[in-house]
């Protein structure tokens, strides 16, 4: 049996601000990853692409205000650069939504 993927340990590199900040990053990386396993079967980031991501900001946040879109746009991009992608893919993609 393996171990849950640990989000906070996974972004503890790039998360700055007020703890609040942090908190909400955390709160919604694991509802972005808690959606794209369901939907896709993607545990973990490092098994995401740019579809997935993309999914989740154009298609399950489609009925949330534009507030939480932001919002949500920027914990993308933190994971994003975690990753080591690209952040300029994510960047365009991100202006395009809105």
């Amino acid at each position: 049996m393996s171990k849950p993927f640990d989000m906070a340990l996974f972004l503890s590199g790039v998360l700055t601000g007020s703890k609040v900040t942090q908190q909400r990053h955390l709160r919604q990386a694991r509802i972005m990853q808690a959606t794209i396993q369901q939907r896709w079967q993607r545990d973990n980031p490092w098994s995401w692409q740019l579809k997935h991501v993309r999914w989740f900001l154009t298609q399950h946040l489609n009925d949330h205000c534009d507030a939480t879109r932001y919002y949500y746009r920027l914990t993308a991009l933190l994971i994003w650069e975690r990753l080591g992608n690209d952040r300029q893919l994510l960047m365009d993609i991100s202006m395009r939504l809105g």
